[in-house]
């Protein structure tokens, strides 16, 4: 919304502009309050167009159709004036985004949403289409999304079944991308019900897919897609396909009616039944944040620039607006927000930096709030992962409080320990003082070893999304310790799947780093114990203290060396070894583990780099959801970093663990973390189900693999779904 300009009229039909949702050449919508109190969106005409006799006649065509027109998802006409000397149409104002924006920001809806969003578009066109009307500009842009529905708008070039247009003969009338191959052709004799159908298809295969069936760029371009060439379909998935098909065949005959759309798209076969029965929860959470959002900027109206001495509303020429009575306070618009059955609000948590927004409360109260805590280095030399990790938290937190079905919300306190022991003996502190519900992090070492036995003592879970460390399990002894990700001690499954069936060969050469310490020499003795592709693996050690890989490779390769594994940790003298592979002409496997994927080693190995590939334990951030990736690049302006989507699991976990315990507000962290260790949750990243306080990694789901190309780390896959290990 935009502040009214100084020349914005104070009333307009009786309704009173409050501030601008949208203005162009050919006039101004203004967001405006009936005498009722009821919000409007005011759709005004500017003096000059409507002088146009034939700009007139349209606009008064709108005004007629969609009076006529009734139906659940159709925005409803409030009042109107088309022979006012500014015409103007006021129609029930809705809050939520429009579809482009939600798919454009989140990325593709879940199928349940579109099939929601499909049925009911398909139950607007029917009401449509049997009042004799033809839409015409069914498009992303004119769906707008509400937490009970979808609300088809804009019938401003709206058509009578077999009317002749109010535009050239020889005029596109349209949105190229979603209009049909008879609009394409500017063929209005022919421009029917079944237009609209194909056009729906095309918002369908868009909202499915978040591309545009007929793709982008020069208008032409794409009109001539629409006309001559099949639609993309290829990213839409195939249970919506064969319907979306149907609607978008090049004959109009051959297209179903928006009728059978809306019964296919309701198949009882289908989840849509039980999902879409109640009037919310359709919506994603991404989106369903969006709503809220508009809904919250309702109340929320700018500040008017004023003429000088002309009173805002809401004051008197002469003073400013009464103040509340004595004794009570003026209601805050930003404390409570209630339109229709959305709710948001604010809560700070001791101190902490927690914010989070409730959806769908009804009635009953506030629910409970669970509070979390996460630590870990957010400001030293592991802050990247850190700060990813508590992003990733953060925006699970905020998914969780938009659902509308659960009894409870959920809270996060962070604390920087900077990898720092003394810091995370004070966040441990702090944290069972304060009753949380269990603790994410951290993610050093020294932090974590420090934080431990507090952590032990109060029964509260620590909840480790990036670190392995065996110590720590050790010392275990109240199986207060969960960690999601897959153990340091196993990343030879990863590298020995690879070389037995991506790339299988017979003789593998070990380059062990002594540099490493154990976590080297652990992972040469596992390839040792266990040759990959049940061949012959051999060691070649290099000593700490030199930084020649010659000799090394010269024996791996001497004794007829398929592949090659280095098993060191320092990206510089992985570079090392890269470059002396390189010179002696070896082209085979090489492999490493994720300690390597650093920008030093692409830019030390140079060309020498190319081609490796490492096993990890986390997965591509960018990958695992395009919700997850628009929505956390919305909330902080940047693509997720390393371990994001792990953390974002790690939330959902312990929620998983809060709901299967009812909720209620006096569950102890003792409780949560028993109960953690009892699940399987399904995540973005992998599944979670723990043996004893571990992730049960028997079948590889936290194993992942990536290949240098490029100068990047491209991702290849969960190495389990493409080796005969899995």
């Amino acid at each position: 919304m935009r502040p009214l300009a100084a020349d914005d009229p104070e009333d307009i039909g009786g309704y009173r502009p409050l501030a601008r949702l949208g203005a162009g050449g050919m006039g101004v919508i203004y967001l405006a309050r009936g005498a009722g109190g009821a919000l409007v969106a005011l759709k005004v005409i500017r003096a000059e167009h409507a002088a146009d006799p034939a700009f007139r006649a349209r606009f008064r065509r709108e005004v007629t159709a969609v009076r006529g027109l009734s139906g659940r998802w159709l925005v409803p006409v409030v009042a109107a004036d088309p022979e006012a000397r500014s015409p103007w149409l006021a129609t029930e104002f809705v809050p939520g985004p429009a579809l482009a924006e939600a798919v454009d920001g989140q990325g593709a809806l879940p199928v349940v949403a579109v099939r929601v969003l499909g049925s009911r578009l398909a139950e607007a066109l029917t009401a449509v289409h049997a009042a004799g009307l033809v839409h015409r500009d069914v498009k992303p842009g004119n769906v707008l999304l509400g937490l009970d529905g979808p609300r088809l708008i804009d019938f401003g070039i709206a058509l009578a079944a077999g009317a002749t247009a109010l535009t050239a003969p020889d005029a596109v009338v349209g949105t190229p991308g979603f209009l049909s191959p008879e609009q394409a052709r500017a063929r209005a004799e022919r421009v029917g019900p079944p237009s609209d159908v194909f056009s729906l298809g095309c918002v369908l295969a868009y909202a499915a897919s978040a591309r545009r069936p007929f793709g982008t760029g020069h208008a032409a371009a794409v009109l001539f897609r629409t006309v001559h060439e099949d639609p993309d379909l290829s990213d839409v998935p195939a249970g919506l396909r064969p319907l979306i098909e149907s609607c978008l065949a090049k004959d109009p005959a051959r297209r179903p009616t928006a009728a059978r759309v809306r019964e296919a798209l309701q198949d009882p076969r289908t989840r849509l039944a039980r999902d879409a029965a109640s009037a919310e929860g359709w919506l994603p959470p991404a989106v369903l944040r969006l709503v809220a959002e508009r809904s919250a900027r309702a109340l929320d109206i700018p500040a008017p620039r004023r003429a000088p001495g002309r009173p805002a509303p809401g004051e008197t020429g002469t003073g400013p607006a009464p103040a509340a009575p004595a004794g009570q306070r003026a209601p805050a618009r930003r404390r409570v927000l209630a339109v229709g059955s959305a709710a948001a609000s604010v809560l700070a948590l001791g101190g902490g930096t927690a914010a989070y927004l409730t959806l769908g409360r009804k009635s009953g109260g506030e629910p409970p709030v669970h509070a979390l805590g996460f630590q870990a280095d957010l400001s030293g030399a592991d802050k990247a992962d850190g700060v990813a990790q508590e992003r990733g938290a953060r925006l699970a937190v905020a998914h969780h409080n938009a659902r509308t079905d659960s009894a409870f919300r959920l809270a996060l306190d962070t604390f920087d320990d900077r990898g720092d022991a003394a810091r995370a003996r004070q966040a441990a502190e702090r944290f069972t003082g304060a009753a949380v519900r269990a603790v994410l992090g951290p993610n050093t070492p020294a932090a974590a070893r420090a934080a431990a036995p507090r952590y032990r003592t109060a029964r509260t879970a620590m909840v480790l999304v990036s670190l392995d460390d065996p110590q720590l399990d050790e010392d275990d002894t109240l199986r207060t310790l969960r960690v999601t990700r897959a153990p340091e001690r196993l990343l030879a499954v990863p590298l020995s799947g690879y070389l037995s069936s991506v790339r299988p060969v017979d003789r593998t050469a070990v380059i062990d780093d002594r540099a490493a310490g154990r976590m080297g020499s652990d992972l040469a003795d596992a390839l040792a114990r266990r040759p990959p592709n049940e061949g012959t693996t051999r060691v070649y050690p290099v000593p700490a203290g030199s930084d020649d890989f010659s000799p090394a490779v010269r024996a791996a390769l001497a004794d007829r060396a398929q592949a090659v594994v280095f098993t060191g940790t320092s990206a510089d003298r992985a570079a090392r070894c890269a470059r002396a592979l390189a010179e002696a002409g070896f082209t085979g496997p090489r492999l490493g583990t994720w300690h390597l994927m650093r920008p030093d080693f692409l830019r030390q190995g140079g060309a020498a780099a190319q081609g490796w590939v490492f096993g990890a334990p986390f997965t591509d951030p960018g990958s695992v959801s395009g919700t997850f990736r628009s929505a956390y690049r919305a909330a902080y302006g940047t693509a997720p970093g390393r371990w994001a989507p792990e953390a974002y699991d790690a939330v959902g976990l312990v929620a998983r663990a809060l709901e299967s315990l009812g909720g209620r507000a006096g569950v102890s962290a003792g409780a949560v973390a028993e109960r953690l260790s009892d699940l399987t949750y399904q995540g973005l990243a992998k599944p979670l189900r723990f043996t004893t306080g571990r992730i049960d990694t028997l079948r590889g789901e936290g194993y992942f693999l990536y290949q240098t190309a490029g100068y990047v780390f491209r991702f290849l896959g969960r190495y389990d779904r493409f080796t005969k290990h899995g």
